[in-house]
């Protein structure tokens, strides 16, 4: 199969973490929608003390809905969504990620922390080039941040190994597709170098 011609963006000067739903909904096997995350949360713990070591800035995501109204076409294709509460068990980040003083948290209620939210303008307002994204799960939400971030005039990065996904297979593929049209993909080793 023919692919394009393609270059490899890497880090700007000024990049920005986003860890998408690093949630315990998506984390936990315990959960109906989650995964043993542990691996790639493990990751990107290691992501974020390095980022936070930079003072470069850092934002998490958490997949929730308030109301019955929120994203009610999203919810009736996957009803499972319906545990996502904002005071739910779920809605938690996942423990083993520390999240500092400083870091930005906002829910979202579709896959993309871009759609009709404030991230894309306060990227800007940081003066961020380029953004790293990781989390849950990898062919949903990681995948469509990932393809907005890119549309939204950023460098894109996507460690692997700091991504999840309940499908393998998707995991797969859904990394190889970003990898060809919309960001760098390398694993947590490789990125902390550019770090």
């Amino acid at each position: 199969m023919a692919t394009l011609e393609q270059n490899l963006l890497g880090l700007g000067h000024r990049p920005a973490l986003l860890v998408i739903d690093a949630t315990t909904g998506f984390t936990s096997p315990d959960s109906p929608l989650g995964t043993n995350g542990l691996p790639a949360v493990l990751n990107i713990e290691k992501i974020i003390q390095s980022f936070r070591s930079k003072n470069y800035p850092i934002f998490f995501t958490v997949n929730a809905y308030e109301h019955s109204a929120e994203a009610s076409v999203f919810r009736k294709k996957l009803p499972i969504l319906n545990l996502l509460t904002v005071d739910g068990q779920w809605a938690d980040i996942d423990p083993h990620l520390t999240v500092g003083e400083s870091d930005y948290i906002f829910r979202k209620v579709v896959p993309s922390a871009f759609f009709d939210s404030p991230l894309r303008q306060l990227l800007t307002n940081l003066e961020v080039d380029s953004v790293v994204v990781c989390g849950f799960s990898t062919s949903g939400c990681v995948r469509a941040t990932a393809v907005d971030a890119l549309q939204s005039n950023f460098s894109v990065v996507i460690p692997h190994d700091a991504c999840g996904d309940r499908d393998a297979e998707a995991h797969a593929y859904n990394l190889r597709d970003l990898g060809l049209k919309t960001g760098d993909v390398m694993s947590t080793e490789e990125l902390l170098k550019h770090v």
